[in-house]
């Protein structure tokens, strides 16, 4: 085989590890390594509550209109990333700016678990 043909095999098939093999995620003590991810960015957002509407009480909808949400004004709000829950806090004021104080954090495991 040519070396032209020896690079165009290599570069056709797929590194091991997006061939559905196990990804190369531990380190020499058993521990995964997180240095990889730590730049990443993600998107936290603070969800208040949900509603169901049809979509004719949706274009109904203008300014002054209150939506009823599925939440109490006591309950404490969702912190999510990407979409997921890792956290439950209540609204604080900080510098001129909203905040959210951190009640309950849901462990890493069961973060986890919403993953699989």
């Amino acid at each position: 085989m040519s070396d032209e043909q020896t690079n165009d095999a290599v570069a056709a098939e797929p590194p091991e590890e997006l061939q559905g093999g196990a990804a190369p995620t531990a380190s020499v003590g058993g521990k995964i390594d997180l240095d990889l991810l730590m730049d990443v960015q993600v998107t936290l957002s603070v969800e208040i509550g949900r509603a169901r509407l049809p979509i004719k009480d949706l274009l109904a909808l203008n300014q002054g209109s209150i939506v009823s949400l599925d939440r109490g004004v006591s309950e404490h709000l969702d912190l999510m990333v990407n979409g997921t829950l890792i956290a439950r806090g209540e609204v604080v004021e900080s510098s001129g700016q909203f905040g959210l104080r951190l009640i309950d954090v849901v462990s890493p495991s069961e973060r986890l678990k919403k993953l699989k």
